[in-house]
């Protein structure tokens, strides 16, 4: 299970993370790690690795793919008033 359980939680933000897939899960947890929970700091990184600038971490050869399902978790954000990584924890 992704998602903490919390009484406040309304049940569409449970089953949005409930559906999160492993990738959209890992940057939810690394927004919180590393971006001290920016959206923008995570995609100003991606976006100057696109661009063969300085960055902190490496995600492979998706950065294009990570940068559309910020903006789906940052959209899922925006329009509920919340913030995922007050959800979202790594499947083990």
């Amino acid at each position: 299970m992704c998602c903490a359980a919390a009484d406040t939680t309304s049940d569409d933000v449970h089953s949005f993370c409930e559906s999160l897939t492993e990738e959209e899960t890992m940057l939810v947890v690394l927004k919180r790690e590393l971006y001290a929970g920016s959206w923008d700091e995570m995609t100003a990184d991606l976006k100057a690795r696109l661009e063969g600038g300085p960055y902190i971490f490496k995600l492979a050869n998706r950065i294009t793919d990570d940068l559309a399902r910020i903006d789906r978790l940052r959209s899922f954000e925006r329009d509920r008033g919340v913030d995922l990584s007050d959800f979202v924890k790594l499947r083990q």
